[in-house]
Formats: C-alpha cells, structure tokens, sequence
C-alpha cells in the first residue's frame, strides 16, 4: 500500500511523542482552528488558550466523572493564570445531552455573569463536547469555545469539525447547530484513564475513518493491534493524527454536509443510531452502535451488490480484534423503521445510508430498498 511506509515514518516520528506536539489547521466557513495533538501538562493548555483567544472568562463543563479526574487540575492551571473560573458540570451519560441539562447550564452561566468575551471549555467526551458546544452557540448569541477531548471517541471524532447538540426522546442529535471550536486540544495520554469498554468504542469510529479513507489505516489498525490496545502513547497519538486530518479534510470540503460528502463520516450511523434509541441511550454506547451499524450497512452494501462479497466479513473481524459487538440486537421491523425514518440524512420517504464499495471509498446512498434493509436488520 502506497500509504504505507509513510505511516511508518510518521510512527518513527512519534516514538518521542511525550515531547513532540503536532498540530493540524481546519479551515472553516464560521472560524479557521488549530487542532493540537501531543502529551502535555495543563498549564501549557492554559497558555495557548491565553495566547491565541484572549478571554475575559473562562467556565470549564464538564461531567462528574471527568471533574474527578482532571477537574482540579484544569481549574488550578486557569487559577494560576489569574483566571476566575467557573464550572459547568452533568451526570455522565448519553442522557446529558438534553433540553433540561441545556437549560441548566444557560442558567448557571447567567448566574456567573459571563460575557461575550468568554471562553467555555469542553472537557470530556463526546456528551460534554455536544452539550457544550450547543450551549455555547446559544447562549448570548455565541461564546468561544474549546474542545479537550478525554475519550479516544471524542479525539477522533465529535471534537473535530463543529456538529454540536442534544438529544430529543425520539432521537439522537435532532436539536443542533453547527459551531466551530476556537481551539482543540487534544492529551492521548489521558486515554490511559478510559475502561477498556470506552476505549473500545473510540475505536470503532477509528475503524470508521479506515473504511472511509484507508490510506493505511486498516494495515495500522491489523498489525498494530498489541500496541494500540496497551495504548501506548506514539502510537496512539499516530492514529488520533491519522484520522483527525481525514476529518479535517472532509469537512473543510463539506461544512454543512451540503454536498453529501461530509455524509459519508455517518457510515455505520443509520443502524448505529437506531439501536442507541431503541435501547434508550442507556446500554449501548454510541462506539458500539456504530461497530454493528457498520457490519449491517456493508453487508447492505454487499447484498445490493455495491461492495464486493468479504468485505464485511474483514470488517467483522477487525471489529472483534477490538472488543466490539458484531451482531445487532433484536428489535421488531416496525421498531427499525419508524427509528431509522428519523435520521437526518433522509429526504422524503428514503432511507439514507452511508455505504462503501471498497476499502477507502463510502458513498451516500438514497436508493436502498426497504425490503433490503428488513433483510440485513432482521434477517
């Protein structure tokens, strides 16, 4: 694979990654960004927050789980800046992300007298960073805001590229806007702290960007399997670099997901998002929703003869090697439809999906029957 040896240099590259910081510029429509992938300490986050936006206040969100973790640390590196900071804080969980937890936070930063000139920092995984985000863009009309990613998930994926948002109890990530970060700080040391269920779900939507892009990624991901799952930090911050500049260049191409490219990010999220509503945000994550919308919508693809025959069986097994489910839930086919019917991509009475033809080529489809679908979810 032509991608290859480069991405071997790269990993040489990291091999000092604890001292070495890379940095990815995404340009967008609503404001240009620095993404800053590398181990470092907090007080060096606190500097480059000073340095590059100039904030009058700074109110750290956060859940309850983080706030343990990292919460001191964040709030004492602003406080040793001269900063006055505020926090916002929810109970960890998909369940966070609602007109409620919204409400509350607008609230609390009333409460705390911010201004136009504040920044609020997202810390934490993709709930906090949607929820965050959401609120930011809302209230007083917009505030800056910063994503620090502490899940693999939210490294890879939710922190890059401006989608913020809730929940609504018929489905996931109905109310939202898009809202770019001023700033993206990314630690993968802090990976360290994940159970290996979170971990293994960020790496479903790595396994995504390998379906999407290739490049190789899928060779990073089969034969590197040791070192990602003991974490290690070079490799990691490989892979978190791999697939943020595939982001990155997919949604400078598409901010508004206006042309269908940006689409294609939702491979494995028609199913994937119809299984975390049917089971009520609460026992699967939205990395594993994604590993079994993924396999469903490439042997939808296979079975409409887009994608050649064994490519979800290799899916399959490159899920597995990372602890994810394979096999979809059992839901009545009246529960598929009415759930997937819901899905933003849709126009009309069509089901969208996001369906590969090979390794490194996924297309929006808008033409898949429904008696295929019934097939492959219920079959």
């Amino acid at each position: 694979m032509k991608y290859a040896s480069e991405l071997k240099k790269q990993l040489v590259s990291f091999r000092k990654f604890e001292s070495v910081r890379s940095c990815l510029d995404v340009k967008s429509d609503q404001e240009s960004y620095r993404i800053h992938i590398g181990a470092g300490n907090w007080p060096e986050m606190v500097a480059e927050i000073q340095r590059a936006l100039h904030p009058t206040q700074v109110v750290v969100a956060m859940d309850e789980t983080v706030a343990e973790l990292y919460g001191s640390s964040v709030l004492n590196a602003l406080r040793d800046s001269g900063f006055a900071a505020g926090q916002l804080r929810c109970p960890p969980g998909e369940s966070s992300k609602s007109t409620d937890m919204a409400n509350s936070w607008w609230q609390e930063l009333a409460g705390q007298a911010v201004d136009r000139q504040a920044v609020v920092i997202a810390l934490g995984g993709g709930v906090v960073g949607d929820l965050c985000g959401f609120v930011a863009a809302t209230y007083l009309r917009g505030l800056k805001f910063v994503q620090v990613p502490t899940t693999l998930l939210a490294q890879v994926d939710s922190s890059v590229g401006g989608k913020v948002g809730i929940n609504l109890p018929t489905g996931k990530n109905l109310v939202g806007c898009f809202w770019q970060p001023s700033l993206v700080w990314i630690d993968p040391s802090v990976l360290r702290t994940l159970s290996e269920r979170e971990f293994s779900a960020g790496m479903a939507e790595v396994i995504k960007y390998a379906v999407l892009r290739d490049d190789g990624l899928l060779s990073l991901l089969e034969e590197h399997s040791t070192q990602i799952l003991a974490r290690e930090t070079e490799v990691m911050g490989l892979l978190v670099h791999r697939c943020c500049a595939i982001k990155a260049d997919i949604v400078q191409r598409d901010p508004r997901e206006n042309n269908g490219i940006r689409a294609t990010l939702n491979f494995g999220h028609t199913v994937g998002h119809a299984i975390e509503s049917l089971t009520g945000y609460k026992s699967v994550l939205h990395g594993e929703g994604v590993a079994m919308g993924m396999i469903a919508e490439a042997r939808l693809a296979e079975r409409i003869g887009l994608a050649p025959l064994g490519l979800a069986d290799r899916l399959v097994e490159l899920v597995r090697q990372y602890r994810l489910p394979t096999n979809l839930p059992k839901f009545t086919w009246e529960q598929w439809h009415q759930s997937m019917r819901r899905d933003k991509k849709n126009m009309g009475q069509q089901i969208a999906f996001a369906l590969p033809s090979a390794w490194g080529c996924v297309a929006l489809t808008r033409d898949v029957s429904l008696a295929d679908v019934k097939a492959i979810v219920c079959g």
